[in-house]
């Protein structure tokens, strides 16, 4: 589960988050949108440490982030709009072992979880194959596998379609639902709701860096366009 409580972050005089509160719960799908620069990338990244908060707090699974990065990193994978700009190493299996090794485990149990994470995604076999020969649609299944790797409650995917041909999305799509299937709490971050929508529990729209729409897909309808999101 990750809590989110009064969360305020600022960029300079500028707040990016409003007194953001809200919980995710485990295995849910959930859609956070909202029209650029409306506070959802700053949002996620609070759920893994990745930015620090001005005020308020972040827990997962009643653990303070703050305190505890680490295990929040491992319980909260995150998928980043452009991942050929996070790759760590040249191939695919280094690039998909570097979390695991990060977390200090045994080689046998990281090959175990590349090997996993990669028939994932439809990338079994493909260890050896340098990052920057795959197409755009590959290099995000990688990404992907990276996440898993970690073997994550929740799975954060930023903006996670752009710039994939309809293939590619189609793909991605195939194995969130899969992930979602298996008890993965799936969290895409997005402000074009095509093809999502009809997958998700819940959408939270942000304007301003407050939440504006909390509810089920079936109850947002003609609301999302208030708030410049593009519902199909």
């Amino acid at each position: 589960m990750i809590t989110v409580r009064d969360l305020v972050h600022r960029y300079g005089e500028t707040a990016a988050l409003d007194g953001v509160s809200l919980t995710l719960d485990d295995g849910e799908f959930v859609i956070i949108a909202g029209a650029n620069g409306s506070g959802k990338t700053t949002l996620v990244r609070h759920f893994n440490g990745l930015l620090a908060p001005d005020e308020g707090e972040i827990l997962v699974d009643g653990r303070s982030v703050a305190a505890n990065p680490v295990a929040a990193r491992t319980t909260v994978g995150m998928v980043f709009q452009h991942p050929r700009d996070c790759f760590v190493a040249a191939t695919v299996g280094a690039d998909v072992a570097f979390g695991p090794e990060n977390l200090g485990l045994p080689r046998a149990e990281i090959d175990d979880r590349v090997s996993t994470a990669l028939e994932a995604v439809d990338m079994a076999g493909r260890r050896e194959d340098r990052i920057d020969t795959l197409s755009g649609g590959e290099q995000a299944r990688v990404a992907i596998a990276g996440a898993l790797a970690m073997e994550p409650d929740h799975l954060v995917l930023d903006e996670p379609f752009a710039g994939l041909d309809w293939p590619a999305r189609n793909a991605v799509l195939e194995h969130l639902d899969d992930l979602s299937a298996n008890g993965t709490g799936i969290i895409v971050v997005t402000h074009d709701l095509r093809d999502v929508l009809e997958r998700a529990d819940r959408v939270i729209a942000l304007v301003d860096g407050r939440i504006a729409i909390d509810d089920a897909p079936s109850a947002v309808g003609d609301r999302l366009a208030a708030v410049d999101v593009r519902p199909c």
